[in-house]
């Protein structure tokens, strides 16, 4: 069982060691992770994918309950112990969404029949265009892909650690994926751009230049905020969906 899971640092793109001293994540905490484009956020999450032992361009190491993984964890898929889904959710197959789901279900050694069910059900509450069981995954849209593959995260792969790369671009209802998975126990690091997003995890790691440059952790009146901000979210989301629908909006009032 993964509890936590430790970054300890590198450089930055000038070849400077990162100022800070560990960043450990615990089971049951939500983390974004912030900064300007090309600031090296997608950067560390690969770091943590690989889980990086000085290997890759950061000089990043990583540890699992205070321990460095072996190299099985690392580099077998089936053993690893994060999920990682990123802007590119490319699926190379011809196989229908519940023949997918049903090999990955097989090789986790998943016998129960209604996880299949459950995974669809679970993704098309994060996307507002239904997923049906028999269409094949190379066609779906980019919110569709990326809503089956969260679901998929949380249910067939239990994956501790879930990693999950400008969410907000995808055209999913971002709100439920937070709410969902800040239930579920697991460390879960979000990268983001969106503001609602980034309130509501628990600490927030501010990068720049390839480099983290400090972690802030969630108060009192951020939250507050969050919850207001999360108010202005939903009537704008409720906005999208019906222009997406072929409404008319004649009026529109978010205070």
């Amino acid at each position: 069982m993964i509890q936590e899971i430790t970054i300890l640092p590198g450089r930055d793109r000038n070849g400077q060691a990162e100022k800070f001293d560990a960043i450990t994540m615990r089971a049951g905490e939500t983390i974004s992770i912030v900064g300007p484009t090309g600031s090296g956020k997608t950067a560390l999450i690969t770091d943590i994918e690989l889980l990086a032992q000085g290997d890759t361009s950061t000089g990043r190491y990583l540890l699992l309950n205070g321990q460095v993984p072996d190299e099985e964890m690392r580099y077998n898929p089936t053993k690893k112990p994060i999920a990682m889904i990123t802007q590119n959710t490319k699926c190379f197959t011809d196989l229908s969404t519940v023949d997918f789901l049903t090999i990955h279900a097989r090789a986790r050694g998943i016998s129960d029949p209604s996880i299949v069910r459950r995974t669809i059900d679970l993704a098309n509450t994060f996307t507002g265009e239904m997923i049906h069981p028999e269409v094949k995954v190379t066609v779906l849209s980019g919110g569709q892909t990326r809503s089956l593959l969260i679901a998929d995260a949380i249910l067939i792969g239990a994956a501790p650690i879930i990693l999950l790369d400008e969410i907000e671009n995808a055209g999913i209802f971002k709100q439920e994926v937070v709410r969902l998975i800040q239930s579920t126990g697991k460390i879960v690091l979000f990268v983001t751009h969106d503001p609602v997003i980034a309130l509501l995890t628990k600490h927030r790691i501010i990068m720049s230049n390839g480099s983290v440059q400090k972690v802030i952790a969630q108060n009192e009146l951020e939250l507050r905020a969050a919850q207001n901000l999360l108010e202005l979210d939903q009537r704008v989301g409720d906005i999208r969906e019906k222009l997406r629908a072929g409404h008319m909006i004649t009026h529109v009032q978010l205070a």
